[in-house]
């Protein structure tokens, strides 16, 4: 098997200038599990924003402007001096990630016969495998770019004791105010943001902290019944610190290499939380603390693109391919806060 023309953006691109067009039962069907993403956490804090070319410009516009009242009352005969809108340019620039995945015809004939749950359409689990893929990756990508200290400009650590500055008493601790110290952050980002952040993500250390906390369970002990007794869920916890959703980074991954032994790790580290506000309408020109760039290859809304090729005569095999062109930015830093050692 060579090297596939559509592993570049360049070659994509001529590719689809040829009359090249992807499988739209499959890339559907990788829409629909996007739609859904499950554990995987990345486009849920960062926003996917489509973009009609693979390169280009996006906006970041002057705070201090937007901010200053430039009304002024009209003089007589006369006209007010234009209000000052300082903008600069950042660019991005998606690259194509792929995922390819075989199927063997004869094997898959054989599944067949037997009637098994599933298997009508061999394509269905190559292309749920393959979307997995593609998320679990974007989610690689957050995780290590963005969800550690060192990035945001406002970070907060957790203490053990008697905390200053921007400290904080760790999560676990029976004396930590959860719901003051989020409602203080959130009036933090709102003030120097201009929008209030509706995104927290917590890693699965940080959830179970909060999870059990005294003054967690102490607000909700009233609210269960016999049935259904009151328990702590994320949407309970986005309840409680006003914001719409909680997000708890659980997704894992095999840390190991080919041929090792299987090393499964959780992807974001577990003792971080992220307080962000993610915009409901991405766009180049709407602020949110990041956004996941994605080209728009054939201008149809779809960020994915999936298709099918045979394998060489004789081999019996099949290949469903994936492909997404992406560039995950942090866009405007103020719109989010970064706390270490949560636990």
């Amino acid at each position: 098997m060579g090297m596939n023309p559509r592993s570049t953006t360049a070659g994509l691109q001529a590719q689809i200038a040829k009359g090249w067009r992807p499988n739209s039962y499959l890339t559907n069907m990788s829409m629909a599990y996007f739609a859904n993403p499950g554990d995987f956490v990345a486009p849920c804090v960062f926003p996917i924003c489509p973009v009609g070319q693979s390169s280009s410009y996006y906006y970041k516009f002057s705070k201090a402007d937007l901010a200053r009242d430039n009304v002024q009352r009209k003089p007589a005969y006369g006209k007010v001096q234009p209000a000052i809108f300082g903008q600069t340019d950042d660019t991005y620039k998606c690259e194509v990630d792929q995922v390819i995945v075989g199927i063997d015809q004869i094997a898959t004939l054989d599944y067949q016969r037997s009637r098994a749950p599933g298997v009508a359409d061999p394509r269905r689990a190559k292309v749920r495998f393959a979307t997995e893929q593609m998320l679990l990756h974007q989610d690689i990508i957050f995780a290590r770019n963005f969800f550690h200290t060192g990035v945001w400009g406002q970070e907060w650590s957790g203490v053990a004791a008697t905390p200053s500055g921007s400290q904080f008493l760790k999560f676990s601790d029976a004396n930590f105010d959860p719901v003051h110290f989020f409602d203080e952050r959130i009036r933090d980002i709102k003030q120097s943001g201009r929008r209030t952040p509706n995104r927290l993500a917590l890693g699965y250390d940080a959830y179970l902290a909060l999870k059990e906390h005294p003054d967690i369970l102490e607000r909700i002990k009233y609210t269960g019944t016999t049935a259904n007794p009151a328990k702590v869920t994320p949407a309970v916890l986005a309840q409680l610190f006003g914001v719409e959703q909680v997000k708890v980074l659980e997704s894992t991954y095999n840390a190991a290499s080919l041929g090792q032994d299987e090393d499964m790790q959780f992807i974001c580290d577990t003792k971080g939380a992220l307080l962000c506000y993610a915009t409901p309408s991405p766009a180049i020109d709407e602020p949110s603390a990041g956004y996941i760039f994605t080209w728009d290859m054939l201008g149809n809304g779809a960020h994915v693109a999936f298709d099918q090729f045979d394998g060489e005569k004789g081999t019996h095999t099949e290949f469903v391919e994936g492909l997404m062109s992406t560039d995950m930015r942090k866009t405007a830093d103020d719109l989010a806060m970064y706390f270490s050692d949560c636990v």
